[in-house]
């Protein structure tokens, strides 16, 4: 039989998938990949503000998962290219990319509001 999987189960291995799927470098990552194969450098350079530990765990973890494949070329360097699984991340990660830059104002109005909120509860108490 075929266990029922649902991330709301605390034994369930697809909260692995959602959390390695769900973290902002994962996601840079696979948008940046899905464009061409690149070199780790050329990663680090565009995903701005990334540490390179945290980058060359990140690609190990993804390899890991079968969403990356990594490649020794002639000229000495190593690419780093997403699977065929890893394609299919490309559509709902670029989704939450554009709702985040295309809401990226109406969040920042939100925070104001709340922050300002939380100011004048502070000065009246």
């Amino acid at each position: 039989m075929t266990p029922e999987w649902t991330v709301f189960s605390a034994q369930c291995p697809s909260r692995q998938s959602l959390a390695r799927i769900a973290n902002k470098w994962t996601a840079m990552v696979v948008i940046l990949l899905h464009e061409r194969p690149m070199r780790f450098g050329e990663l680090h350079r565009e995903v701005q503000g990334i540490a390179k530990k945290v980058l060359s765990d990140t690609l190990r973890a993804l390899e890991r998962d079968g969403m990356i494949g990594r490649s020794a070329h002639g000229d000495g360097h190593v690419r780093y290219d997403l699977t065929d699984l890893g394609r299919t991340l490309h559509e709902p990660l670029s989704a939450l990319q554009r709702w985040a830059e295309s809401h990226v104002e109406d969040v920042l109005d939100a925070q104001d509001r709340f922050d300002a909120a939380a100011d004048e509860q502070i000065l009246s108490s």
